[in-house]
């Protein structure tokens, strides 16, 4: 009995979470103003998301690539499938690969900081303060966060995905592929239905990672400790969303393909 009451407990903190995120959304899209002092906050959080995260998300996708294209390429070449390395690499990179560690990468650096920065203010009153203004808290804090990560995702996604096309290239040069032969498959065999629909996925990224993020910080009690576990929280729960709207959106996406 214990058990089920606990479960029962989970399940319905679970569904008022959500649907907390999904009224904190739709606040976050009402409160779009192009207003001056609004592009100004959303350029912050722009160089916030993008330039800082952009040295890791080079290093990260730029390893992946080059890893990728040491396996790929020692295992098609054994097979004499060299032609096909830059081809599987790229439609994997664009795919799966670019959009989810993009994503799990702004999740743990830029996620941890929107929950940190929002729970520090809801715990310190700050946050009671705005509504006390009648400043709606969902658009002078969340919305210019919630722009600014639809905005750059996208835009790390694609140099991550140049770079790690690169490292991918260059290791497998150094294995025995010619650069010529590499970048011929890669260029033939990529739509651009794939390098697209991995574009969408980091838009799609953004926004839970931000509402996510923005709504454990808002809500987060307890005094510091509380900082912390929101913080954990933000990031951990970010990264599980961000893989199973991976999942519901390739399935969506090859769906379409196959219709198109």
């Amino acid at each position: 009995m214990a058990a089920k009451i606990v479960t029962d407990s989970n399940i319905s903190r679970f569904f008022h979470s959500f649907g907390g995120g999904v009224m904190l959304l739709n606040s976050s899209f009402l409160g779009f103003s192009p207003t001056r002092a609004n592009k100004k906050r959303w350029f912050e959080q722009m160089a916030s998301v993008g330039i800082d995260s952009l040295p890791i998300v080079i290093i990260t996708l730029a390893f992946i690539g080059m890893v990728f294209g040491l396996q790929l390429t020692e295992i098609f070449l054994d097979f004499g499938a060299g032609s096909y390395v830059g081809s599987v690499l790229a439609v994997s990179l664009a795919r799966e690969i670019m959009p989810i560690f993009t994503g799990v990468v702004v999740a743990a650096r830029v996620g941890a900081s929107f929950a940190a920065e929002l729970g520090t203010m809801k715990i310190t009153n700050q946050i009671d303060a705005l509504k006390t203004l009648a400043a709606d808290p969902a658009r002078y804090l969340v919305t210019p966060r919630l722009f600014a990560a639809i905005i750059v995702l996208p835009i790390l996604g694609s140099v991550g995905m140049l770079v790690s096309m690169l490292g991918g290239a260059y290791v497998s040069v150094y294995s025995g592929l010619s650069y010529e032969r590499f970048m011929s498959s890669a260029s033939s065999f990529l739509p651009a239905y794939d390098f697209i629909g991995g574009v969408l996925k980091t838009v799609v990224f953004g926004i839970i990672i931000t509402i996510t993020s923005c709504y454990i910080g808002m809500n987060t009690e307890g005094g510091a400790k509380g900082v912390g576990k929101s913080t954990t929280n933000a990031v951990v729960w970010s990264i599980v969303l961000i893989f199973i709207f991976n999942f519901l959106m390739s399935y969506v996406l090859l769906l379409l393909d196959k219709i198109i």
